[in-house]
C-alpha cells in the first residue's frame, strides 16, 4: 500500500493513478496533527489494514493530478542518517566503520517543496539519493537476524548536505540538519510491496539530467545491520526514519532554480525545487567526472558571494 497526505493532509492511499480518501477511518487514532495521526497508525497498523483496505476497494478516488501532496511522515521522532555505507561501485577495498548522524525532524520538506540554500560560506550544496526505511514499532537492541520484522515500510530521502562547512570538528550538524534539507515522499509504501529492498535501483536527476545511478545491493552495512546498531545506541518509535546513505560518485552540486527528482525503485518519484536567494553557481561535474579528469577536491564554486574566499 502507498499512504500520502494531500491537500490540508487528508489521508489518502494511491490506487492506481488516483488517490483515494481514507481520512474518516482513523480519525479514532489518539492525534493532536498529522503527525501523530500517522505515527499512530504505523503504530496501530494491524488495527486499522483491513478497513482501510474496504475503502480503497469501495472508492474511485479523485486524480492524483489533480492534487497537492504533502510530506508522508511529518513528524517523526527520530531521523537517523548511514554515513559513508556504500562500496562505491566496488571502488572502496572494504566497508567503511559503521557510522550514522541524526538529521532534525524540522528539516522535512514533501513533494513539490524547495530545498533554500542558507548563507553560509559553505564548499558546496549537495542532495543525496538515498532509499530510507520507516520503523513499524518500538525498536531497542534489535539483532540483525529480526531487524526486518520492524521495518514497516520505505520511501524516497533526499539528503541536504552543506560541504566544507567550518569549523572542521563540528560538521555534521551544521552540514545536514538545515532547515529543508530533508525532502521525503511522494509516497510511505508499506514493507510488503517491497520484496527485497537490498536490490532497487536508485536514480537522481538534476533539471533532467541523470546524476546518480546505483543500486541499493551495493550497500556496505546493510539494511538490518543498520537498524541493530542504531537501535543499540537509542530507542527507536513507529514513524522514526533511517536513511541508509548514498553513492557518492554521481553527487554534483545544487544551485538557485534547479528541480531535483529522485526515483527509489517502487517509490514514485520525488520532485523537489532548489533555492538560492544568494544566486551562487557551481560546475555540473558529478564527483565521478571530476575523479575521471584527475582533478582533487569538491567541484569549486564559480560566482557569487563566497566564491573568492573559497
Amino acid at each position: 500500500m502507498k499512504l500520502m497526505y494531500f491537500n490540508d493532509y487528508r489521508l489518502g492511499v494511491l490506487k492506481g493513478d488516483h488517490v483515494v480518501d481514507v481520512s474518516s477511518v482513523v480519525q479514532s487514532i489518539p492525534h493532536t496533527g498529522p503527525g501523530d495521526l500517522m505515527n499512530g497508525l504505523i503504530a496501530r497498523w494491524a488495527d486499522y489494514r483491513g478497513a482501510i483496505e474496504q475503502a480503497v476497494a469501495a472508492a474511485p478516488g479523485v486524480p492524483l493530478s489533480q492534487v497537492t501532496l504533502r510530506p508522508p511522515l511529518p513528524k517523526p521522532v527520530n531521523i537517523e542518517c548511514m554515513a559513508v555505507n556504500y562500496m562505491e561501485d566496488g571502488t572502496r577495498t572494504e566497508p567503511a566503520p559503521i557510522n550514522a548522524f541524526h538529521k532534525s525532524p524540522g528539516c522535512i520538506i514533501g513533494p513539490g517543496g524547495t530545498l533554500v540554500l542558507p548563507d553560509i560560506p559553505a564548499s558546496v550544496f549537495e542532495g543525496e539519493a538515498e532509499l530510507a526505511l520507516v520503523i513499524g514499532k518500538p525498536a531497542s537492541h534489535v539483532p540483525a537476524e529480526r531487524a526486518m520484522e520492524y521495518v514497516f515500510g520505505y520511501m524516497n530521502f533526499i539528503d541536504g548536505s552543506a560541504r566544507g562547512v567550518v569549523p572542521s570538528n563540528n560538521v555534521f550538524y551544521q552540514m545536514k540538519s538545515r532547515a529543508t534539507f530533508a525532502p521525503i515522499g511522494p509516497f510511505l509504501v508499506t514493507a510488503d510491496e517491497v520484496p527485497d529492498p537490498q536490490k532497487l535501483q536508485v536514480r537522481l536527476w538534476v533539471n533532467g539530467e541523470l546524476k546518480q545511478h546505483f543500486n541499493t545491493d551495493d550497500m556496505a552495512h546493510k539494511i538490518a545491520r543498520c537498524i541493530e546498531w542504531v537501535s543499540s545506541i537509542h530507542d527507536l518509535e513507529p514513524g522514526d526514519i533511517i536513511a541508509t546513505g548514498t553513492n557518492h560518485r554521481g553527487l554534483s552540486a545544487i544551485q538557485d532554480n534547479d528541480t531535483v527528482e529522485l526515483e527509489c525503485e517502487g517509490m514514485g518519484r520525488l520532485s523537489i525545487k532548489v533555492r538560492d536567494d544568494l544566486k551562487r553557481t557551481w560546475a555540473r561535474e558529478t564527483r565521478l567526472e571530476r575523479e575521471q579528469k584527475g582533478l582533487e577536491g569538491l567541484t569549486p564554486q564559480l560566482t557569487g558571494k563566497y566564491a573568492k574566499a573559497r
